[in-house]
């Protein structure tokens, strides 16, 4: 047997969502000062990566990817990148879960009780904006960050509830509303102008209060896929996310480049599921994998090799 490359991941979910860490197999980029020069390496010169895992035969649409890297601050514990189906994102909550959980569960990072302190560098408001949707006229969205851009919209606005069987339509309007938010709005990062433009749908039902006073929100996101743990946050929350829970609380306020910002923490768990050695044979007719169009939901090639 002659293999191209050998890739070492350790698979995880968090609260259902699927994904894995790279623990070994990719070398850390050369020259790079900072993580976010890392993510653009990747995603301009190495890029191969994130398809070989992320496309079919190896990958799927609902998946997350996570690189463990050396970190650039020295204050830092390790670096992380994270890759997702079609993006880079600065910063996951979720993700970040999930490398936590594999870093100290192997061993990699040292757990000291009663609490282990790691810290992870990445390279890493909201804003009403009325959207003129075809097919659904003018919808309200607001524009948030929580580790990318997200379009958040009330799900009843355009005459959905969140439930398993409005699936195929929720992603059919979720990509009709995020081309829309893009023909309409590019946000920019405060603090760094490469990162820009909405990535993400995120469906919102209202906030409810349960008795003990919790407030319970369901959310469900399209990206291709993610998660909404940064994006939607407010005093006392909890995110009913897939029956799971995830626990965040705002701490305060603070300013990030002029703009009013929360400072919230989560609290969530995730679980590893196995250990495995993803391969290339120099052979392999997809080198860098391929997307089914109906499965993907991709009107327009992207790069990656499409079979319709």
């Amino acid at each position: 047997m002659r293999l191209t490359r050998t890739i070492s991941i350790v698979g995880v979910h968090c609260a259902g969502e699927v994904g894995g860490v790279i623990v070994g197999g990719v070398l850390n980029p050369p020259h790079c000062k900072t993580m976010y020069e890392k993510l653009l390496y990747f995603q301009n010169k190495a890029d191969d990566i994130r398809q070989l895992l992320m496309s079919e035969p190896r990958g799927r649409p609902a998946m997350c990817m996570n690189l463990v890297l050396p970190p650039c601050d020295p204050c830092a514990d390790a670096g992380l990148l994270i890759m997702e189906s079609d993006e880079y994102p600065p910063m996951s909550g979720g993700n970040t879960i999930s490398t936590a959980t594999v870093l100290l569960d192997t061993g990699m990072v040292k757990m000291t009780e009663p609490v282990t302190k790691l810290n992870l560098e990445t390279p890493a408001g909201l804003l009403d904006l009325p959207v003129d949707v075809p097919g659904l006229g003018v919808i309200s969205v607001d524009i948030a960050w929580g580790g990318m851009h997200y379009a958040i919209v009330d799900a009843r606005s355009v005459g959905l509830e969140i439930k398993n069987a409005n699936g195929p339509k929720l992603i059919e309007v979720g990509e009709r509303v995020k081309q829309a938010v893009r023909n309409t709005y590019t946000p920019v990062h405060p603090k760094n102008d490469k990162i820009r433009e909405v990535t993400i749908v995120e469906f919102t039902e209202p906030v409810r209060q349960a008795s003990d006073n919790t407030k319970m929100a369901v959310n469900t996101v399209w990206c291709l896929q993610g998660d909404s743990t940064g994006a939607r946050v407010e005093p006392g929350a909890v995110l009913d996310w897939l029956s799971c829970m995830q626990e965040v609380n705002c701490m305060g306020t603070t300013t990030v480049g002029g703009f009013d910002a929360v400072l919230p923490t989560v609290k969530g768990s995730a679980w590893i599921t196995g250990f495995k050695y993803m391969s290339l044979d120099p052979s392999d007719p997809f080198p860098t994998g391929f997307r089914v169009r109906d499965q993907w939901h991709m009107p327009e090639p992207s790069g990656e090799r499409i079979v319709k």
